[in-house]
């Protein structure tokens, strides 16, 4: 009886042979597989899009808070030092955790060694070079101020 159906001609939709039929089937099974990830894929990517959102808009409210907490030091102190050198002061410190902050994570990204300590190593010389042209340009500009 099987013989019957493996050597019936082709019809219509229907494969000639065996193997042909075979082919068949795991194509249909393979496109199944794919279109239930596909729909898998789609409804875990909704929430992390949703997440991604709220992430950024978190960002941007850390930024608004650290700017106005800067705001706020500087207004405390201006209460006891004159505007400008409690500007400069609020500045100088920033700078200083900035350099501070920025050697430890080059630091670390040495310690990674590979390509991480590539990325140290260009970046600490850009830096490098960038501070060399702005600090002198600054120093300037500051005496310059400061001697009106």
């Amino acid at each position: 009886m099987g013989d019957a159906v493996a050597n019936q001609p082709a019809g219509p939709g229907r494969p000639a042979s065996p193997a042909d039929r075979l082919a068949e089937d795991v194509a249909d099974v393979v496109r199944a597989e794919v279109r239930a990830v596909r729909g898998q894929l789609a409804d875990a990517a909704r929430p992390a899009g949703l997440g991604f959102v709220l992430l950024a808009a978190a960002g941007g409210c850390l930024v608004l808070g650290a700017g106005a907490a800067s705001t706020t030091v500087l207004r405390m102190l201006e209460t006891f030092l004159p505007r400008r050198l409690a500007a400069a002061g609020l500045t100088g410190g920033y700078l200083a955790v900035a350099v501070v902050l920025g050697r430890l994570g080059l630091n670390r990204l040495r310690a990674a060694g590979g390509s991480s300590a590539r990325l140290a190593d260009e970046v600490h010389d850009t830096v490098s070079a960038t501070a060399g042209r702005v600090v002198p340009a600054g120093s300037t500009a500051v005496r310059d101020a400061l001697g009106r």
